[in-house]
């Protein structure tokens, strides 16, 4: 069974979730980001999620998760909870 580790920035706007990835692409700690804006608890642990398998996400997030390329920094990704930088740090398929 599939499984994946990721990290994650909630915020409110999609604005927002651009600016916060145009800065981490230039540089700015992923973590640190995390902590300063994530609307989510998971912020204050830089916006781990730990691991997970599919089906355990909303399916915005695990179609990400579980397709995209890891180690990139994806998003804005809209869900019901508002806007979504998403990094995949780890997947098993």
């Amino acid at each position: 069974m599939a499984s994946a580790s990721a990290r994650h920035i909630l915020v409110k706007s999609e604005e927002e979730c651009n600016k916060l990835k145009q800065e981490i692409e230039g540089g700015t700690d992923f973590a640190e980001a995390a902590k300063q804006h994530s609307q989510c608890p998971s912020g204050k642990d830089g916006g781990s999620l730990g691991e997970f398998r599919p089906g355990q996400m909303v399916p915005e997030f695990d179609t990400v998760v579980f397709n995209d390329e890891v180690g990139k920094v994806h998003g804005p990704v809209k869900t019901q909870f508002g806007y979504h930088l998403i990094e995949i740090t780890e997947r098993n398929d």
